[in-house]
């Protein structure tokens, strides 16, 4: 019977759609905004960016406030429906809301807000800011008890969360999305392992991509200047670390430029004359070094790069002594790929495919490259190079031509020298 009661039901439910399209509409807005843009929008007079900037910073209890909003209405939504179309076509009535409902849903309060809101996102999200931000402020306390009541409930089964982990964090989101687009083929690998090396930098540390200090190129302090000046030229690289006595014994870093200006001076100054380049000393040019913990995370390191202005460190363990070397080239390289210029010596592939099967790869290539290259998934927690993986698992150093299986491959050891296993022969096991 359509009464007027059945007119404030329907209005009610209308409200209510309206409600959810607000909220989807809100989430997709303020997450797809680019800050720059509304930064851009802030700087120019525009309060509802400004607000907009402001919540989005804790992104956890946005999206949380906005969820909660978002299936509130949607709920009592669809209740409404199903009291108001069972009391108006009897039994059939819960089937005829839950068909209605999905459908008026689906189109008007997701895909149709939410579409529009990807299109115009910095416009949507500077209009939506100020009531959005009352739906955070109210809504907060309700979002932490989910959160407390979330982690009681995993406790209850055994699962300890921290508590300082999110746990409505996108993060993880991300990850799953870009794998997946990866394996429809939507997202390019090059395009997926550049956003995942940007992700992972909080969780890895200088130790995992160093230079070791036995592939590190040091001048000695003690050298003839000829003898200096030749190495540095005939050097790959433009920064050197100078030692005295001792290579632990780290006194000072030279730039390639610096070098140069020096020698200019002493032989076509004013003052130019073969005795002044031989009592030239190296350490005059020398800049002060500059060392960082192993255990520094690589985001970290990038921001204090960019801080100080400077591109290179040597790094120490807790003991101060000396364990490799980082540079800014270095941290990019694990976002963009290997970056190469026309002084880097060419290399080979640091894979390379045998007729059999197998993969020939390089006992100090790193554990993450080599996932990388090969879509592997070889476990990198105990250690950072495929050697030390072998070694690891071995419990020993394996001479030439031993054979071990783990982790679903074969490990042939190929070349060994001294105490190093220097290439192997790799093949993945089938299931």
């Amino acid at each position: 019977m359509i009464d007027a009661g059945f007119w404030i039901s329907a209005s009610a439910i209308l409200f209510l759609i309206v409600l959810s399209a607000f909220f989807s509409g809100s989430e997709t807005a303020l997450t797809a905004a680019s800050r720059g843009k509304l930064r851009s929008l802030s700087s120019r007079g525009r309060a509802g960016a400004e607000l907009a900037l402001k919540i989005t910073e804790d992104s956890e209890r946005l999206i949380g406030s906005v969820l909660l909003g978002n299936n509130l209405v949607n709920i009592l939504a669809t209740s409404l429906a199903t009291a108001l179309l069972s009391r108006t076509f009897g039994e059939s009535g819960v089937l005829l809301a839950t068909l209605v409902m999905t459908l008026l849903i689906l189109i008007f309060a997701e895909v149709l807000p939410k579409t529009y809101a990807i299109t115009n996102s910095e416009k949507a999200a500077s209009f939506v800011a100020r009531p959005i931000s009352v739906v955070v402020a109210v809504f907060a306390p309700f979002v932490s008890a989910v959160r407390v009541l979330v982690r009681v409930v995993l406790r209850v089964f055994g699962v300890k969360a921290n508590p300082d982990d999110p746990i409505l964090a996108v993060r993880e989101e991300i990850v799953g999305t870009l794998q997946i687009g990866h394996s429809e083929g939507v997202v390019e690998k090059d395009d997926r392992d550049r956003v995942l090396g940007a992700l992972d930098l909080s969780d890895r540390t200088v130790e995992e991509i160093m230079l070791h200090r036995s592939e590190i190129e040091m001048i000695d302090a003690d050298a003839e200047p000829d003898a200096i000046l030749s190495q540095c030229l005939q050097s790959h690289y433009t920064r050197l670390p100078v030692f005295k006595n001792d290579p632990e014994n780290i006194v000072g870093l030279v730039h390639a430029k610096d070098l140069l200006r020096a020698m200019d001076k002493l032989t076509r100054g004013p003052e130019a004359s073969a005795d002044a380049v031989k009592k030239f000393d190296i350490l005059e040019v020398a800049k002060q070094p500059y060392f960082v913990p192993d255990t520094t995370p690589l985001n970290h390191q990038m921001r204090q790069f960019m801080r100080g202005r400077t591109h290179f460190a040597l790094v120490v363990d807790e003991y101060g002594a000396l364990r490799g070397l980082i540079t800014l080239e270095d941290i990019l390289e694990e976002i963009v790929g290997e970056i190469t210029d026309e002084f880097d010596v060419t290399t080979e592939l640091p894979v390379e495919e045998t007729g059999d099967g197998g993969f020939i790869v390089d006992g100090a290539m790193t554990i993450r490259d080599l996932n990388r290259a090969q879509e592997w998934n070889l476990p990198d927690e105990v250690a950072n190079t495929v050697a030390g993986l072998v070694i690891h698992e071995a419990r020993t150093i394996p001479t030439e031509g031993q054979v071990f299986s783990f982790h679903g491959f074969r490990f042939e050891v190929v070349n060994r020298k001294e105490n190093r296993v220097t290439r192997l022969k790799i093949f993945p096991q089938s299931n």
